[in-house]
C-alpha cells in the first residue's frame, strides 16, 4: 500500500494586533496557489512583563479577533500553539515541534518580503528552512529583479525551498489601524466587520476617555 499524501499546512504567525484584511488575503492566496489543506493562523503570545501593553489588545482579545476574522473560511484554522506562558516563541522551535507532533503534515511558513531581506539574522534560520517550505509574499515597493535574485540567494545559502507567493501586497499595517482607531477615524474596509465591531464594543486601542466617547458616539471603529 502506497504512503498517504501528507497534509499541506500553511503557517501564518504574528501578533495580529489587530488582524486585518491584508493577513487574510495573504493566507488565502497561499492556500490557493500551493493547494494547502489548511492555513493555521497562529497568534504569538506576549511575555509576562508585556501583557498589559498600553493602547494594545490583550492576549485573549487578539485570539478572539483572529477567531472572528477567519470564522467564515473553512480553509483557515486558529492555532494557539504559540500562546504560552513564556511569551514569544522562536519560529524554528515552533516549526520543529509541529513537525515532531504531526509527522503526517508538510508545513509552509508564510512571511512577507521584508522578512526575506533579514532572514539570515533570524534565530537559527537554517533550522527554519529544514523544518518547512518558506513562502514569501512579493511586495509592490520591491523591484522584481532584486526580489528574485534574493530568493535565489537564499535558496543557495540555506539549500532550502523558498517559494514566491504571487499576490498584490496591500500596504496595511496593524500599527496604522491602531492609530486610526485611537484618533476616532473609521477603520472600515481595513478590518473584517466582526473584528471592527469587536474592537468598538470592547473599546480597544483607545488612548483616552475623549477618544472613547468620540468613537462610541460616531459608531466608527
Amino acid at each position: 500500500m502506497s504512503e498517504e499524501r501528507k497534509r499541506k499546512i500553511g503557517i501564518m504567525g504574528g501578533t495580529f494586533d489587530p488582524i486585518h484584511i491584508g493577513h487574510l488575503i495573504l493566507g488565502e492566496a497561499a492556500r490557493q496557489q500551493f493547494s494547502l489543506d489548511k492555513v493555521f493562523f497562529m497568534p504569538a503570545g506576549n511575555p509576562p512583563h508585556k501583557r498589559n501593553r498600553a493602547g494594545r489588545a490583550g492576549d485573549e482579545q487578539r485570539v478572539d479577533m483572529v477567531r472572528l476574522a477567519i470564522a467564515s473560511n473553512p480553509g483557515f484554522e486558529l492555532s494557539l500553539f504559540e500562546m504560552n506562558e513564556d511569551g514569544y516563541s522562536y519560529t524554528y522551535r515552533t516549526l520543529e515541534m509541529l513537525r515532531n507532533k504531526n509527522p503526517d503534515m508538510d508545513f509552509y511558513f508564510i512571511m512577507g518580503a521584508d522578512s526575506l531581506f533579514d532572514f539570515d539574522q533570524w534565530r537559527e534560520p537554517q533550522r527554519i528552512v529544514n523544518a518547512a517550505h518558506i513562502v514569501v509574499a512579493t511586495r509592490n515597493q520591491t523591484d522584481p529583479d532584486v526580489f528574485n535574485r534574493l530568493l535565489d540567494q537564499r535558496r543557495e545559502e540555506f539549500h532550502g525551498d523558498f517559494l514566491k507567493l504571487d499576490t498584490p501586497n496591500l500596504d496595511i499595517s496593524s500599527k496604522h489601524i491602531r492609530e486610526l482607531i485611537r484618533n476616532g477615524i473609521s477603520a472600515r474596509y481595513y478590518l473584517p466587520d466582526p473584528v471592527r465591531e469587536y474592537i468598538r464594543k470592547n473599546r480597544i486601542y483607545l488612548s483616552s476617555a475623549e477618544n472613547e466617547e468620540k468613537v462610541a458616539c460616531s459608531g466608527k471603529g
